[in-house]
């Protein structure tokens, strides 16, 4: 008897050793924030409620925490509101989104400093002349497991994330899985391995056939909503959509130094039902600011689509600037609905953020017809540019849906376009720098930013109404 209760005693001692090896990491996360600072009382309070939970809870970005809100991007110093209430919530690290070069390597360097988080990207080399020092990884030690994460930035074809090449200049970048891969000693050293990407979804699902040493990847860029989370070659992948919507609860537990089980779960930001009271007495004190709800038109009918917005938008440029035709890259117009009512400086600084030059051209009929298939090139994720003064039937190849096979051009009135007759071109300076197209007149500036130039434009349409605007149409070819 003595023997079988010593036998029992043992068993139960043992079971008790085996439990408290058994831990949970937990880890709050969001992606492309894009400035929405009216949510961040609502993540705040989440952050607050899980940690009430969770006191060692992990709180992470995947980048692109700026650019998109006027309070936040026009402010003295550029996203420092984001980065004073990133500091109140509690972030622990965000690796680069291409937005977080929007005010080049002096820009960053100033909110750097400012910063209580770190930024960690593995493939953006030092610059020290702007203050640019990310870190390419960083271990954490949560609830007793040791967590490490590399983070990594897209980069384009030009070899700089997506922002204006001149925000890059001083800047240098590496390639993402080649300089990722040489952490991969992470995995000897830590518990649970975490990439925290800015690359895109499809980069994501491709890069962890790659990366059996990572755990968990957190991703961002392409705004995907993934209803928690997906295993992708014994990965697990997670993101949500853009502007603080949803964020993401991940839960990883670990048994005696491995990981034996992930999941993950959505959380609506946007409708939570509770606030962070002092967060959000500091975002009205930094949305006190007149200025970006003066009224400058009235929309009589909602906008319904990107495709309206950017015939609105390409149409303030052509006619405010006496040009022929204009067009942007579909990746300038940052949102796809607005409804009808006031249409304020604010809602034009949300839909054009960039501070981008308007740039005029004189181009010939063929020379414009490359350079918007250069545009479309360049910025393929977003499709193909958005016009004004021309209708564009784009014929695209049927074996590979995202090339060009023709493009065939009309006027917008339905006459001839000449591919000989020289044309004024409105665009925006990044439109004019991503367009690799031969062309004799590089551009000027016109010494304007092409968002006040949409406000001028509706300050003297005074009402608008874009309801069915069209002038891109798409098809495949037959062959």
């Amino acid at each position: 008897m003595r023997k079988l209760l010593l036998t029992l005693a043992a068993i139960c001692l043992f079971g008790i050793a085996a439990s408290a090896e058994r831990k949970e990491v937990h880890i709050l996360s969001v992606n492309d924030m894009h400035a929405k600072i009216e949510n961040m009382p609502q993540l705040a309070a989440i952050a607050d409620s899980l940690r009430g939970l969770y006191p060692d809870l992990l709180i992470v970005s995947a980048g692109d925490n700026r650019t998109g809100e006027p309070l936040n991007d026009l402010y003295e110093t550029p996203a420092y509101p984001m980065v004073v209430l990133m500091n109140m919530i509690g972030f622990h690290a965000t690796t680069m989104g291409n937005h977080e070069f929007d005010a080049g390597g002096k820009g960053l360097g100033d909110l750097m400093r400012m910063s209580g988080f770190s930024y960690i990207c593995a493939n953006l080399e030092p610059a020290p002349a702007f203050g640019v020092a990310p870190r390419p990884t960083q271990v954490f030690d949560v609830n007793g497991v040791s967590v490490g994460i590399v983070g990594a930035v897209e980069i384009n074809e030009r070899g700089t994330p997506d922002t204006h090449p001149d925000n890059c200049v001083g800047l240098s970048f590496t390639p993402v899985l080649e300089t990722v891969q040489k952490y991969r000693g992470l995995r000897d050293e830590c518990d649970v391995v975490i990439l925290l990407s800015h690359i895109g979804y499809d980069a994501d699902v491709e890069i962890s056939r790659e990366l059996p040493w990572v755990d968990l990847i957190i991703g961002g860029h392409s705004h995907t909503a993934i209803d928690g989370g997906e295993m992708h070659n014994g990965v697990m992948i997670t993101q949500v959509t853009n502007r603080l919507e949803n964020a993401t609860h991940t839960t990883v537990t670990v048994e005696n130094g491995k990981v034996v089980g992930r999941k993950a779960e959505v959380i609506n930001v946007a409708g939570y039902p509770k606030k962070n009271k002092v967060v959000e007495e500091v975002v009205r004190y930094f949305s006190d600011n007149p200025a970006f709800q003066r009224v400058l038109a009235t929309l009589t009918a909602p906008m319904t689509s990107y495709e309206e917005l950017g015939c609105m938008m390409t149409d303030a440029w052509r006619v405010e600037t006496g040009s022929d035709v204009a067009f942007t890259n579909t990746g300038g117009v940052r949102y796809d609905t607005l409804p009808a009512g006031p249409f304020t400086v604010s809602d034009v600084l949300r839909l054009d953020p960039f501070n981008n030059d308007t740039v005029q051209l004189e181009l010939t009929g063929q020379e414009l017809k490359n350079m918007l298939i250069a545009t479309h090139d360049a910025d393929i994720e977003y499709g193909f540019p958005k016009v004004s003064g021309i209708k564009c039937e784009v014929i695209f190849d049927k074996k590979n849906p995202k090339k060009i096979k023709d493009l065939k051009i009309t006027m917008e009135d339905g006459s001839k376009f000449d591919l000989k007759k020289t044309y004024k071109v409105a665009t925006n300076s990044y439109s004019a720098s991503i367009a690799d197209s031969p062309r004799k007149d590089p551009g000027r500036s016109l010494n304007r930013t092409t968002a006040s130039v949409i406000q001028a434009y509706l300050e003297h349409q005074g009402k608008i109404d874009y309801t069915g605007a069209c002038r891109v149409f798409e098809s495949v070819s037959k062959r």
